[in-house]
């Protein structure tokens, strides 16, 4: 009987074959990356998508939607996403023609047991966010194994080194992305007709929960409208560790 491997060996899989796939296709354009992904992980191990459906997401969606529409494409509900990022979502799902929306939410219990009125965020961003977005998040990639996302080197320090093809845990993350700027952006989402998060137009260049985004101010980075005031750069789902929270929780 075969013996299963150990988590162990599983990543260290998954690190040998992301530095394998960076160095072959790392160089790649995204569409082309976005391609070959697909065939390597969609019948061995499956593979997903992550979206915020936030200011930069339709590039990648939209590459997605030519390349495979039954792709899954998990979207994580807070409880506390403004109204107009809720609408955009299934808007620009109908625009692509994306057939498998997977709406992931927060873990019941933990709610209850530590934010039950809604205001964890004024006190613990941090355990705010582990509640509402990681465990959720690792939830969500659990059963793959590879799933895609939209972050770019530009956008923040933390990305500045990132590359295409990354382990995490046991699995494969994707950034096809990764070597965008603002104008590569701007000039797909024009050449496209992509549809637009209506929030952009009010300053909101990345855009989050609704109580911790603010708009970004002129010549301030765009992630700078998120947590503003606060050391906190990201919520944690992009951050090493994530598979831990499937086991931390309770």
């Amino acid at each position: 009987m075969a013996v299963k491997p150990k988590l162990p060996d599983l990543e260290q899989t998954a690190i040998d074959e992301a530095a394998a796939l960076e160095a072959r296709f790392g160089h790649l354009e995204a569409e082309a990356i976005v391609e070959i992904a697909i065939k390597r992980f969609r019948d061995e191990g499956g593979i997903a998508t992550v979206s915020s459906f936030g200011a930069d997401s339709a590039v990648l969606l939209h590459m997605l939607a030519k390349a495979d529409k039954t792709l899954p494409v998990l979207f994580l509900d807070t409880g506390q996403h403004f109204g107009e990022t809720l609408e955009y979502r299934d808007q620009l799902a109908a625009d692509l023609g994306l057939e498998n929306l997977v709406v992931v939410d927060p873990d019941a219990a933990m709610l209850a047991a530590h934010d039950p009125d809604d205001l964890l965020h004024k006190t613990d961003t941090d355990l705010c966010c582990e509640i509402r977005k990681v465990e959720p998040m690792a939830r969500a990639v659990e059963p793959y194994a590879a799933w895609f996302t939209g972050r770019k080197r530009h956008q923040a320090a933390t990305r500045a080194q990132m590359p295409v093809f990354e382990a995490v845990g046991p699995r494969i993350r994707i950034n096809p992305l990764a070597r965008w700027t603002t104008r590569d952006q701007a000039d797909y989402m024009r050449g496209h007709g992509l549809r637009e998060n209506p929030l952009v137009a009010y300053g909101y260049l990345s855009i989050g929960c609704f109580p911790c985004t603010e708009p970004v101010k002129p010549g301030e980075d765009a992630r700078s409208g998120r947590w503003a005031g606060q050391a906190k750069t990201e919520c944690g789902i992009h951050l090493p560790g994530l598979d831990n929270a499937l086991t931390s929780a309770a």
